[in-house]
């Protein structure tokens, strides 16, 4: 899993990254925008910062302002604290994820396309759903491993 998620962030990065470069060279070089540029780079960036917020969430380095651990002595109250803020995260991230599966029905329902190409927007708006449901089981499983090590006394 690490391999292949490590290889398709890199793909979409690069897909963004020459779209982006072939946008500045055609439309500030040549002097010829290519229409519908824009619509088709939405897909892989979309996807790319979705995906890249599961690998944060997979290899646990979120951005946290970890604020009470200066004031927490112990491994142990460390270990209590992480699990309050997985509880916490675990529950907010299950509230929105209602809400996306909510929004994916309605993607579903109303079938929008862009305006220009006429792509299914659906295969975007689905990106929400997927990225919170793995990141959920990411956090879980992150939840699972701080109660295991504070049952066991061994640092993770």
């Amino acid at each position: 899993m690490d391999t292949f998620s490590k290889y398709l962030l890199t793909s979409l990065i690069c897909i963004v990254a020459l779209g982006q470069f072939v946008q500045v060279i055609t439309r500030y070089v040549l002097q010829v925008p290519v229409m519908g540029l824009e619509e088709t780079m939405l897909y892989p960036t979309l996807w790319l910062y979705v995906l890249g917020s599961v690998n944060a969430s997979r290899e646990n380095t979120h951005i946290r302002a970890n604020v009470l651990e200066i004031f927490v002595r112990t491994e142990r109250g460390h270990t209590i604290l992480a699990i309050v803020g997985e509880v916490i995260s675990l529950i907010v991230g299950l509230w929105l994820l209602s809400w996306a599966w909510d929004y994916t029905r309605y993607a579903w329902r109303v079938w929008r396309e862009s305006p220009t190409l006429y792509i299914p927007t659906f295969y975007s708006d689905i990106a929400l759903l997927i990225g919170l449901g793995l990141m959920m089981v990411y956090t879980a499983w992150h939840l699972w491993c701080h109660i295991r090590s504070l049952r066991t006394g061994e640092q993770l």
